[in-house]
């Protein structure tokens, strides 16, 4: 079912009677009209009211198969809650505070749809399993659609870094240059990052998928339900094993946020390289206006907002999880109205992750690399030093000697204000006697990077098998 969200919920009346509400028959006076609103959740879970539908409609079938509700029974049920269903989509629905949450405005709509016989749906269930089974199914959806959006952004960085296998900039360690590599190999780089969270987006999935409906209150129904069926009809892999952990957990939003950190965490380090390399010190990319704002003050500027405001919001993502995992810490068994603080980190959680993705997927093939200024920024810094060391030990030089050699060699060539490759063989042979007209290949940046020519490295041939490779990954998924 779709994720539309329902319109805005109807204020509290003040005339609430106890009697009005769907457990109040043990009630003697109203609630509050402030306790009302304060402990009420619909004007955010109203979000799952699609999925608290197709929830009700696989339980009243099962009810309907185990000889629960007549033929009859089950028809009116359905035709009542994909009426409803369609009032929702619409935005026609009568959302109230006063009846709480989104299973209890359905439900007392249904009633008021087909009169007494929907009264008879929440047979063999409770709000603890019907929340936690709608939860599963709205949380189901996300992972769906957060998954094919990392999927979009990975092939767009993997064509992105194809086209881009020979373009030469500096790799860096501690932010200084350290050895040359190619841009391809370095959005690879981050292709790694968002295959393993890929990964575990579809290992949660797995945790995800499996339905506490008909664990109804904390201990099971007396009636005789048939979970596995219910699990069928709305795609979960199995039921799950224990009543009073199906409805009181929420290890599996837990396990959701920590995927979004991670991933946020992976997106707000690349979103900081963009704001790097377009800024005037780096010059290294172009990103297209679209994907900027300007000042507001100072005409010249063009600001990578997108990145920024990814790698803003990673710290949100953070605090949902810490959230999230604070609510569970002291919970006893069952379920607790904690709980119900469970939505509104998730569903924000879910909705960044996958906006921040949406971005990144537009924004990342339309990046131009800026091939000159990257050249000429991994000229500077020494970047070949450590190829002279590798090339002196091939000469049978010890590489603690080596690596001696090398810097006393960057020492002179600061003196000079020039780099290694600039200096004479001359120059070059007065730090040691082995070194001879071959050493340019290695001193060039081409040649650097050409010799790392094994699986992970940056050779142009091994960046292009690289990601012949992971497209044949993605493709597999």
């Amino acid at each position: 079912m779709s994720d539309k969200k329902a319109p805005a919920p109807q204020e509290p009346r003040s005339d609430a009677n106890p009697a009005a509400k769907l457990w109040g028959g043990r009630f003697s006076e109203a609630t509050d009209a402030f306790v009302e609103r304060f402990t009420a959740s619909v004007m955010f879970d109203q979000r799952m009211a699609l999925e608290d539908i197709q929830g009700s409609l696989a339980h009243a079938q099962m009810l309907s198969e185990v000889g629960v509700l007549t033929d009859d029974e089950f028809r009116q049920i359905e035709d009542g809650l994909k009426a409803i269903a369609a009032e929702i989509e619409a935005g026609e629905f009568p959302w109230s505070v006063q009846l709480e949450d989104v299973h209890m405005n359905i439900e007392a709509r249904l009633t008021q749809r087909i009169g007494a016989t929907g009264k008879k749906l929440h047979t063999g269930r409770s709000r603890n399993d019907q929340v936690a089974t709608d939860i599963r199914l709205w949380l189901r959806n996300r992972i769906d659609a957060i998954g094919a959006e990392l999927t979009r952004l990975q092939n767009g960085l993997v064509e992105l870094a194809e086209r881009e296998a020979d373009t030469i900039m500096p790799g860096f360690t501690h932010l200084q240059s350290a050895q040359p590599v190619t841009f391809g190999h370095h959005l690879l780089a981050w292709n790694e990052m968002l295959s393993r969270d890929y990964e575990r987006l579809m290992d949660c999935r797995k945790r995800v998928n499996r339905s506490p409906l008909g664990a109804a209150a904390l201990a099971g129904t007396s009636y005789p339900i048939n979970r596995a069926r219910t699990a069928e009809l709305l795609g979960f892999d199995a039921p799950t094993e224990n009543s009073l952990d199906s409805v009181s957990d929420r290890d599996f939003a837990i396990e959701f946020c920590a995927f979004a950190a991670l991933l946020l965490t992976h997106l707000s380090r690349a979103s900081e390289e963009l704001v790097l390399w377009t800024s005037s010190q780096f010059d290294f990319i172009d990103l297209p206006d679209r994907f900027c704002t300007g000042s507001s003050i100072m005409p010249q500027k063009k600001n990578p907002d997108v990145p920024e405001l990814v790698r803003g919001k990673t710290g949100r993502v953070n605090g949902h999880l810490i959230a999230l995992l604070t609510l569970m810490k002291s919970q006893p068994l069952a379920y607790n109205k904690d709980n119900q603080e469970d939505k509104e980190p998730l569903f924000d959680a879910a909705d960044t992750a996958l906006d921040c993705l949406r971005a990144f997927a537009d924004m990342v093939p339309a990046l131009k690399a800026k091939k000159d200024n990257m050249l000429a920024a991994a000229a500077k810094g020494f970047s070949t030093a450590t190829d002279l060391a590798d090339y002196l030990v091939r000469k049978g030089v010890a590489f603690r000697d080596a690596h001696e050699i090398v810097g006393n060699s960057v020492a002179f060539a600061i003196e000079k204000n020039c780099d290694l490759a600039d200096l004479s063989l001359q120059e070059l042979q007065k730090f040691s006697d082995v070194i001879g007209e071959d050493v340019f290949d290695v001193l060039t940046l081409e040649g650097s990077v050409a010799a790392r020519d094994h699986i992970g490295g940056t050779a142009p041939a091994q960046v292009r098998a690289a990601c012949t490779r992971a497209r044949e990954a993605i493709a597999a998924r």
